[in-house]
């Protein structure tokens, strides 16, 4: 059996500063909460009895900063970058307030891709292909856990093309989800959204 652990990055806004949102076309660091959340992330899964086979990121500087915080902690190097792991583009809402984007698309919209992964007209998701990627990863044969360090608007796709139940799909910063793909192919959702203590 494989378990797969996917994992966003930390905070990359300050709690006093306006979050917007942010996508492929925002390549930002991690602020210092953030950093505080990749170093909880990874003293978590160093405690865990676990050896990691993988350590797979987005191309993202916050996403590469989180799993390099992990690797840090548990002493196995990152192996790389996965382009289908990067964030989505926001099309015309990128670097826009929560507000702005909200009265732009209205609540439906934002609640559809919250809940069943549908993109809000403009954006640049490419669904088919995201989903493709992660059936394709899921297919891979062996046995180990891989840690996945992406993004919100990446990781849903992995509980759509998983055919697992939908209805939370958001995972916040510095939290993951487990799933477990068995030899037979199947795949259990173990947990999801939660954030080391």
């Amino acid at each position: 059996m494989r378990r797969l652990f996917i994992i966003r990055h930390g905070n990359t806004f300050a709690s006093s500063a306006e979050a917007c949102r942010v996508g492929a076309r925002t390549d930002i660091p991690l602020v210092d909460s953030g950093r505080v959340q990749a170093d909880r992330l990874g003293l978590w899964f160093a405690a865990q009895d676990r050896t990691i086979d993988r350590l797979l990121s987005s191309p993202l500087r916050r996403a590469r900063e989180t799993a390099e915080a992990i690797a840090a902690a548990t002493g196995h190097a990152p192996d790389g970058v996965r382009d289908w792991l990067g964030e989505i583009d926001h099309g015309p809402d990128e670097g826009r307030p929560e507000a702005e984007v909200l009265a732009r698309i209205g609540a439906q919209a934002l609640a559809d891709w919250d809940e069943r992964g549908v993109a809000p007209d403009g954006w640049i998701v490419d669904a088919d292909a995201r989903i493709a990627a992660w059936r394709a990863f899921f297919a891979e044969a062996g046995e180990g856990t891989d840690l996945l360090v992406t993004s919100n608007g990446a990781a849903r796709f992995a509980l759509i093309a998983a055919g697992l139940p939908l209805g939370a799909l958001k995972l916040r910063t510095g939290a993951f989800g487990e799933l477990a793909v068995e030899r037979s192919g199947a795949i259990r959702l173990i947990r999801w959204d939660e954030r080391p203590a």
